[in-house]
């Protein structure tokens, strides 16, 4: 059984569908699977087990590229899947295991996919209330029955731990706290980064050491950050691929994150993960660990899933004070 999966184009999302994976390996232990994803998730996917092969999707995320989704189609042809799964809801993203004529062509109905998907459900948001629980369904025969799911599980090596060691020249002889202060899809999931820095300080002062990691993006962020605790922070935004963030991460002792890609390959990582949220909704997208920590104060304009806060003060996040993270923090 050959299947293939078009991945999403997000990092949280990405981590979530080896829950997927996982549930198509418990079915049929010697299925191969394959994932069609961007090229920045290819380190990630690596430590994934249940992937076989990757291709890379030749488009950025929102483009259209006909031609070329219909070139990369005809050449997935000679691969002979039996089954594609599409994950992302958009009716392009159906195209290349159609033009790849590929017979079971699976998932949700999104973007009116009839034809392009020949095994298309209909979303019921009532039963599956959670994103990994939506992914995971698409593995099983289309039934009324909320599926079962296992957490994800990212698999780090020794060796590629070494790796990322000897190119920071790091010293791990303080239990180390990472800081995740970025979220890419806005202000509005962001806890400030004055409470990020106070929160690093206290510990700091009680023996931790403070990585920072994040994006080029994040790096406005952690540079504040880093400022307001004189420079203590040791700062990897902008500075590392995300596979590097990955093996980074795996070094932690403990993770505080935002609602972003990152805290969601904490968790991955079998890491105690203390999760911030305000503009969005831990009952949809938690960290899926079974010790993580969710904080939301639960305020009645969130969650609003904005990516700026509409009423311009955050208190969703800004009510949340470093003390009461700092004391879920302990060895």
């Amino acid at each position: 059984m050959k299947i293939l999966i078009i991945a999403p184009s997000w990092v949280g999302d990405m981590v979530m569908a080896q829950s997927l994976f996982i549930a198509l390996k418990q079915q049929q232990s010697n299925c191969q699977i394959d994932v069609l994803a961007p090229s920045w998730s290819l380190g990630l996917l690596a430590r994934m087990p249940e992937v076989s092969k990757t291709f890379v999707m030749p488009l950025s995320h929102g483009e259209f590229g006909l031609k070329a989704r219909f070139e990369l189609g005809k050449k997935l042809w000679s691969e002979n899947y039996n089954q594609a799964i599409v994950l992302p809801n958009s009716w392009k993203s159906a195209l290349i295991p159609f033009f790849a004529g590929i017979p079971k062509r699976t998932g949700f109905l999104g973007e009116m996919r009839y034809g392009l998907l020949n095994d298309a459900r209909k979303l019921d948001k009532s039963l599956l209330t959670m994103t990994v629980q939506r992914f995971v369904a698409l593995g099983f025969e289309d039934s009324e029955k909320l599926p079962t799911y296992s957490f994800p599980a990212l698999n780090v090596t020794a060796n590629q731990q070494k790796a990322v060691i000897e190119k920071f020249d790091l010293r791990l002889s303080k239990p180390i706290l990472v800081l995740c202060a970025g979220a890419e899809y806005g202000s509005a999931k962001r806890w400030t980064e004055a409470h990020f820095a106070e929160l690093a300080t206290q510990k700091m002062a009680e023996g931790w050491a403070c990585w920072l990691i994040g994006s080029e993006k994040d790096k406005p962020v952690t540079d504040e950050i880093n400022k307001l605790t004189g420079w203590q922070c040791q700062d990897f935004a902008g500075k590392t691929d995300l596979t590097e963030a990955v093996d980074l991460l795996s070094l932690a002792h403990t993770v505080v994150s935002n609602d972003s890609g990152l805290m969601h390959v904490a968790a991955a990582l079998n890491k105690k993960v203390i999760a911030l949220y305000g503009s969005s909704d831990p009952k949809f997208t938690p960290p899926l660990h079974s010790e993580a920590e969710i904080v939301t104060l639960n305020l009645p304009c969130s969650p609003c899933f904005k990516r700026d806060c509409p009423l311009g003060h955050r208190q969703c996040l800004t009510d949340i004070l470093p003390t009461q993270i700092a004391a879920l923090i302990h060895l």
